[in-house]
């Protein structure tokens, strides 16, 4: 039957008019904060780059810059130092305890360094478990825990390092002191591997702050670089909410969330440093778009109307646009607009073979939907499983807000983009985190009509499976993929070009852990889980 229920409106932004002004003196504030930055940013540098540290000294403070969020201004020194240290950490790691040991092993291999988790063996006794002394090391345990987060296939002792650890840091956790009881609960929440860095840079500041070991010249660089940062990210918004206000599309489409800033933070996830202002803003547009496309296909147009509108944006003509209905000419409009904006800066940059690509995405990603609305309303019989993930490929968005941004991207020749296209591993990937973590938090939601989800159905069809059967294996569907992500990340062969898709992927996969945190939908309902996080990171700053 091509009728859809009546639904209502959505819910609206709960962010309503916080960004639609700006302070007075803004710049003047930044230009403050700049020139202070500027003395401990140097003596930080001093600090990495002292000759004679110990290996055990420099790992801890490569740790805390890149934890307190502002490793960015020292990159080179920093790979410098991890690099020397890979070469001839075989000499020193015998001595190292389970937190350094466990500290230089996440360290390198999230700098893309492969080491061999036989680092651990040595915490074993000789009943292959691990040592009991252990049990009781809440730091060593931590840092365990943590780096535990980026094992790969067939490491069977960081699997079973993840169950100890986990075990033994819940039993404990009420016996231990702050911060490092913080942390913990921070990490059994969220692991930092796959925590959006501004996210657990917020936080990891919080618990810094109050350690008697902190470096108070480091803290102090912290809290003025957020600070910093954070007025860039005002300004942006500032600057979205105006364009964003301009289509009024929340009048017009009542129907769709209107979600900015939520898709503001998906642009900060993948690109948090301030010189990244266009692919942050370019992200926030393409996500919002995502949005209302998928809200019109999944929760308003009939099936006819979708499948018009998919023929007609298949032509990219606006000239078509008479065919569409009234609500339909304005999410058209939409996006062409966006992409008129992307043609122009593309032009500008010498990179229109990017145009292509971008369109591309936007018009399968169209395809996809209309495929998903017809399996939902029994047009065609139920996919199997494998039809499904094929086409969550697409659904999982990362195609469009990949391309979306190439044109902020220093070195992204056609090749890569040739490459990103051809759905390399890492690129599946990411896929199947967003997708299948979405589909676990959109779950409630989605079966409200009394319908499961597409995704739900057709697994229990396919292998005989009950509900809660079907939504456990999508749990263990993003470990796996994760450890996909995490063995590309980790050993594949730094290629220029590549190597900026690859972060930004590692980086969409941890967005999509943020936004779908504990099964729930941060974009539907952002006010549970969403929202604190969001506050302190785009309105409240850090007082110093």
């Amino acid at each position: 039957m091509d009728v859809r229920p009546t639904i209502g409106s959505s819910a609206p932004t709960m962010w309503a008019d916080t960004f639609t002004s700006l302070s007075a003196d803004m710049n003047k504030v930044q230009e403050k904060y700049a020139q202070d930055i500027e003395a401990p940013k140097e003596e930080a540098r001093s600090m990495l780059t002292a000759k004679g540290s110990r290996t055990a000294d420099r790992l801890i403070l490569i740790d805390t810059l890149e934890r307190l969020g502002v490793a960015y201004h020292f990159e080179q020194e920093i790979e410098d130092q991890l690099q020397e240290i890979f070469q001839f950490h075989p000499k020193d790691e015998n001595h190292y305890d389970l937190f350094t040991t466990a500290l230089q092993f996440r360290l390198l291999r999230q700098h893309r360094h492969f080491v061999s988790c036989s680092v651990f063996d040595k915490f074993k006794s000789e009943d292959n478990k691990f040592k009991e002394t252990l049990k009781n090391d809440g730091k060593g345990l931590l840092s365990l825990y943590e780096a535990a987060q980026l094992r790969i296939h067939g490491e069977a002792i960081l699997e079973e390092a993840v169950a100890f650890t986990t075990h033994h840091l819940k039993r404990m956790l009420q016996q231990l002191e702050c911060p490092l009881q913080d942390q913990v609960k921070r990490a059994l929440q969220h692991s930092l591997h796959r925590g959006v860095p501004r996210i657990e840079t917020r936080h990891f500041i919080s618990f810094y702050e109050r350690d008697d070991s902190k470096n108070q010249l480091l803290l102090k660089l912290a809290k003025l670089d957020f600070n910093y940062l954070q007025n860039v990210y005002k300004k942006e918004l500032h600057d979205l909410t105006r364009w964003w206000n301009e289509f009024d599309l929340k009048s017009k489409l009542p129907y769709a969330r209107d979600r900015l800033v939520e898709a503001y933070f998906w642009g900060i996830a993948l690109h948090f440093k301030p010189q990244d202002s266009y692919a942050r803003v370019a992200i926030a547009k393409s996500t919002q778009m995502i949005t209302t496309a998928n809200d019109t296909y999944d929760s308003y147009a009939t099936l006819e109307n979708a499948h018009l509108f998919t023929e007609i944006l298949e032509r990219w003509d606006v000239n078509e646009i008479y065919q569409l209905p009234d609500y339909m000419k304005i999410v058209y409009k939409f996006i062409l607009s966006i992409y008129e904006d992307y043609e122009i800066e593309a032009s500008k940059q010498g990179k229109s073979y990017a145009v292509c690509y971008a369109k591309e995405s936007v018009k399968q990603l169209c395809k996809a939907y209309d495929k998903m609305l017809k399996w939902a309303m029994g047009q065609v019989p139920m996919p199997t499983f494998e039809e499904y993930v094929a086409n969550m490929m697409v659904t999982s968005c990362v195609y469009v807000l990949l391309t979306s941004n190439i044109l902020a991207a220093k070195s992204a020749p056609k090749e890569t983009i040739d490459w990103l296209m051809s759905e390399p591993k890492i690129v599946a990937a990411a896929a199947k985190i967003g997708r299948y973590l979405n589909d676990l938090g959109s779950y409630e939601r989605e079966s409200k009509g009394g319908n499961l989800p597409v995704a739900v159905r057709c697994y229990m069809k396919q292998y005989g499976v009950s509900k809660e059967e079907a939504l456990d294996k999508f749990v263990e569907q993003v470990e796996d993929a994760w450890k996909d992500l995490n063995t590309e990340w980790i050993t594949q062969t730094s290629v220029l070009g590549r190597d900026i898709v690859a972060e930004q992927l590692l980086n969409y996969a941890r967005a999509a852990e943020m936004t779908y945190e504990n099964c729930e939908d941060g974009i539907t309902n952002p006010e549970k889980y969403m929202a604190p996080q969001l506050v302190a990171l785009f309105v409240d700053p850090i007082h110093i």
